[in-house]
């Protein structure tokens, strides 16, 4: 986790600088993402709010998002990411959306990728979305090197 909060702690002076907000839409990482931007001192100057969308209950109630809207679209996919770093961007009026979803192991998800598949999102004044692998079934690991690479993915979005 203190790897996390250091970057954390990278991203808390550019947002506050700028005035800019996030929200963040994650699954697989069950909070660690934001977890790490709340442990900033003077994070509700930036952090709106978020939640870990594990579900599709919780992708329906959580993120608004029907059943509907999926069709051809499935989790753990780039394109699912981008339309929840979106999604919760909009939902929370916030200038940043950060979205991450994937398998986290120690087996793969039902969509059949392995675990340690992650994609992760931004929106807002840039977007980009990125799939890593990192080849591992350790559950913990992996949960910690996507919420990584999730802030890393916004730290370079922000500079």
């Amino acid at each position: 986790m203190k790897e996390l909060i250091a970057i954390a702690e990278r991203i808390a002076p550019r947002l506050i600088a700028g005035k800019q907000t996030i929200a963040v839409a994650e699954s697989s990482t069950g909070g660690l993402i934001s977890a790490s931007l709340l442990a900033v001192p003077g994070a509700s100057a930036y952090f709106l709010g978020g939640g870990v969308i594990y579900t599709r209950d919780a992708r329906r109630v959580l993120m608004d998002i029907p059943n509907d809207a999926m069709h051809g679209i499935r989790s753990a996919s780039e394109p699912y990411a981008q339309l929840l770093a979106r999604q919760i961007r909009e939902r929370l009026s916030t200038d940043w959306g950060l979205s991450e979803t994937g398998a986290t192991g120690p087996t793969g998800n039902r969509y059949g990728d392995a675990a340690g598949h992650s994609c992760l999102a931004i929106a807002g004044p840039r977007q980009q979305v990125i799939t890593i692998e990192t080849g591992s079934s350790d559950r913990q690991a992996n949960m910690q090197a996507f919420a990584k690479a999730a802030l890393e993915l916004l730290l370079e979005n922000l500079s």
